[in-house]
């Protein structure tokens, strides 16, 4: 089939190289504009996607805003059967899900309804979900709700941070939108309408949810350190300057006390109720580094209080 493709991060990439992979033509790939990067922000710096299109010698088109007729007019003259989407950034209008003739088929990390928005992976992890999954959707004008035409479950281990699932979910996926694709091709991928009940929004995540609360439930506090993690990372002040110290890592762990305080020397931290033990950590401009390194250059001992 003739295939728009539209994504921008590291997520969309895998699902990119499948459907090249399996000889679909793609015909252009939308993404987002390049950025400034590097430490003075001089750099303009393409998205991961972009690098790869080019990789492949595929067309790139990088507008600000899709809303037009000569948005819709680009669009349709690249004659595509099906656009599939994939955390792209930009909101499709109706002008442009009503030109592909198979439709606009988006890969949402989520069981649907549950999770709908921006940030499923993240929200999934932080509310202690056991399982959250990845759908084929066919694009409508609201937000995720589609028909669900493939939909696969992924369990959420106890430990798994953000940056796993979402890694393991970008793969996954990409298998999964390749099968759609290739039933679409057929006349045989069925689509079946989200459920009125169990809608969830996933809200952005905000800066103010990422520094630690320990006054919340121990529970609470990991999920939010692994939901947040690697980005942007759930952190606290730490020295006489305050700088931030993100926690990467923690698990679950015996000890009562008063909330934020060290309960022996090797950075089990007390909670509202229960404790955390802090595995992984990552200073400001440094690399991420065990407990145990950061003990060595920084002193905590028992009874130590973080705020």
């Amino acid at each position: 089939m003739r295939i728009v493709f539209m994504g921008t991060p590291d997520f969309s990439v895998p699902t990119l190289s499948e459907i090249v992979g399996r000889g679909h033509e793609v015909v252009g790939v939308y993404t987002r504009a390049p950025a400034p990067s590097g430490r003075r922000g001089l750099e303009l710096v393409p998205s991961p996607v972009h690098t790869v299109a080019e990789r492949f010698g595929i067309p790139v088109f990088t507008p600000k805003s899709l809303k037009g007729e000569e948005a819709a007019a680009q669009f349709r003259e690249l004659g595509a059967d099906v656009a599939v989407v994939v955390a792209y950034g930009l909101i499709l209008p109706t002008s442009i899900l009503d030109i592909p003739a198979l439709g606009c088929l988006n890969l949402h990390a989520s069981l649907l309804p549950r999770w709908r928005g921006a940030a499923p992976i993240q929200r999934a992890i932080m509310a202690g979900d056991k399982e959250t999954g990845i759908a084929v959707m066919k694009m409508e004008a609201g937000l995720d709700t589609g028909p669900v035409g493939l939909l696969e479950r992924v369990i959420i281990g106890p430990d798994m941070t953000a940056g796993e699932l979402h890694d393991r979910l970008s793969y996954i996926g990409a298998d999964l939108m390749g099968r759609a694709l290739s039933a679409l091709e057929r006349g045989g991928l069925d689509f079946t309408p989200q459920p009125d009940e169990g809608i969830v929004y996933a809200s952005k995540i905000e800066k103010a949810e990422a520094r630690i609360d320990w006054s919340r439930p121990a529970a609470e506090v990991h999920n939010t350190i692994r939901g947040l993690s690697p980005f942007p990372g759930a952190w606290f002040p730490f020295g006489a300057d305050e700088a931030r110290v993100k926690v990467l890592r923690a698990s679950l762990a015996d000890g009562t006390g008063a909330p934020g305080t060290a309960l022996d020397d090797q950075l089990t931290i007390a909670c509202g109720t229960g404790a955390v033990r802090l595995t992984e950590l990552q200073k400001a401009g440094k690399q991420p580094m065990s407990a145990a390194t950061f003990l060595n250059g920084n002193d905590v001992p028992k009874g130590t209080r973080l705020a």
